[in-house]
C-alpha cells in the first residue's frame, strides 16, 4: 500500500480545487448564454410571460368652438345672464377622448345647419367631468368639475344640462343626438315647452313621418307580463316607425357573436313604443308600452331599459359604440352592478383589464 505524503496531498487538494472551479466558471458560462438566448429569443419575437398592454384606438381631442362661454363657473349667474338675453344655458359635460363629444361636436355645435340658432339662443358652457376647477352649482354647492359629475350621476358624456334663468335643469340630455333629433330637442327648450309637456309628449306631437318598420330577432322574447321575469336580468327594447337609429342596432349590434353571448343570459323583450297593447310590467301593474315608455321618460329611439328582480338597473338612451354598448350589457348581465355603485366606475375598470390583458380597445366602432 502506498503512502501518501503532504505533497500528494496537496497535489489532491489543488486538482479537487480546480475542478470545482471548472464546475463554477462553466455554470457561469452556461448562465450567461442562457440570458443571452433568451434576450435574442424576445428580440426575435418570442412569446412573453407578460403580455404587453392593448391600445386604446379611437380616442377623439375634442375642440369646443370659439363661441362658447369662457364662464367663471358661477352657474346661477351665467343663467341668469342667458335667462336676461332670453336664452336658456347649456351644460355640456365631456372627457377628454369621448369619441361621442367629439361626434356631437362637429356635428351639431359647429357644422351644422342650426349652429347660428345655437349662438344665438344659448349660452353653452363645458365643463370636464374628471376636472378640477371648482363650480358654483348653487349658493350652497361649489365642488370642482368631476365632483359635480359624481353627484349628478353622469354616466355617458355628453351629457347636457339645459337650465333657465333660474338655474332650474329643465331638461337633461345623456349621450349623443344626431343633428335632426338635437333640433327638435333644441327647440323644445327653446319654446319653452317643458312648461307644458315632458319632451317625449312634445315629440310625439310633432308627427314624425315613418322611417323604419320594427324588426324580429331570433332572442326576442314574446312576453306580454315582464313581472314573470324573476330569475335573470331583463332587457326591454323600446323602437318605433320614427326610429332613425333602430336599423342600425339590428345591423351592427344586435347580430354580433359576442352580443348575443351576453343577450343569452338574458330575457330581451322588444316593444313597440306607439302601441297601445296591455302589458303587465316589471312590478305586475297592467300599462301599456306608450304609457310605460313616456312614465320611464325614454326620448331616445332605440330606448333599452334593462332589470333585474324588478329594479331598473341600467339604461342606454343614446347612440352607442360596439364596446360602451356591450359594456353596459355586461354590466348588467354579471350583476357588476352590485359590485359598483356608480357605472362609470365599472366602466373605467373593465377597460383598464381590458387593456392590460394585452387587447386592443377601439371605442369607436
Amino acid at each position: 500500500m502506498k503512502k501518501t505524503t503532504r505533497r500528494d496531498q496537496n497535489t489532491e487538494t489543488g486538482q479537487g480545487t480546480r475542478d470545482k472551479l471548472f464546475v463554477i466558471v462553466l455554470a457561469a458560462v452556461s448562465m450567461i448564454a442562457d440570458i443571452a438566448w433568451a434576450g435574442n429569443a424576445v428580440a426575435a419575437g418570442a412569446p412573453d410571460s407578460s403580455p404587453t398592454r392593448g391600445k386604446l384606438i379611437g380616442a377623439q381631442v375634442v375642440t369646443h368652438p370659439e363661441w362658447f362661454i369662457q364662464s367663471f363657473l358661477d352657474i346661477p349667474e351665467d343663467a341668469a345672464a342667458a335667462g336676461g338675453e332670453g336664452r336658456h344655458a347649456i351644460l355640456f359635460f365631456d372627457s377628454p377622448g369621448c369619441p361621442y363629444c367629439y361626434k356631437m361636436i362637429e356635428e351639431n355645435f359647429k357644422h351644422s345647419w342650426y349652429t347660428d340658432f345655437i349662438r344665438e339662443n344659448f349660452h353653452t358652457i363645458a365643463l370636464n367631468i374628471h376636472g378640477d376647477r371648482e363650480v358654483a352649482f348653487n349658493e350652497d354647492l361649489h365642488p370642482t368639475e368631476k365632483e359635480l359629475a359624481r353627484l349628478l350621476n353622469i354616466r355617458f358624456t355628453p351629457t347636457m344640462l339645459f337650465l333657465d334663468s333660474a338655474s332650474k335643469t329643465v331638461l337633461r340630455i345623456d349621450g349623443y343626438r344626431s343633428v335632426d333629433n338635437f333640433k327638435q330637442i333644441l327647440d323644445y327648450v327653446h319654446e319653452k315647452a317643458y312648461l307644458s309637456a315632458g319632451l317625449s309628449e312634445y315629440l310625439e306631437a310633432k308627427s314624425l313621418p315613418a322611417v323604419y318598420t320594427l324588426r324580429p330577432h331570433p332572442d326576442f322574447q314574446p312576453l306580454s307580463d315582464l313581472s314573470r321575469v324573476k330569475t335573470e336580468p331583463l332587457m326591454v327594447i323600446f323602437e318605433d316607425k320614427t326610429c332613425t337609429a333602430c336599423d342600425a342596432l339590428h345591423d351592427n349590434l344586435l347580430p354580433l357573436d359576442s352580443t348575443r353571448e351576453l343577450m343569452k343570459d338574458m330575457t330581451v323583450v322588444r316593444l313597440d313604443a306607439q302601441s297601445d297593447q296591455i302589458i303587465i310590467d316589471v312590478t305586475g301593474r297592467e300599462t301599456t308600452p306608450k304609457q310605460w315608455a313616456r312614465e320611464l321618460e325614454l326620448t331616445y329611439r332605440p330606448g333599452i331599459v334593462m332589470f333585474d328582480a324588478g329594479k331598473e338597473v341600467f339604461r342606454i338612451d343614446a347612440f352607442r359604440y360596439t364596446f360602451h354598448f356591450q359594456q353596459a350589457l355586461r354590466y348588467v348581465v354579471e350583476r357588476q352592478w352590485q359590485n359598483y355603485e356608480r357605472y362609470s366606475d365599472f366602466a373605467s375598470a373593465h377597460r383598464e383589464a381590458v387593456l392590460d390583458s394585452g387587447v386592443d380597445v377601439n371605442v369607436q366602432e
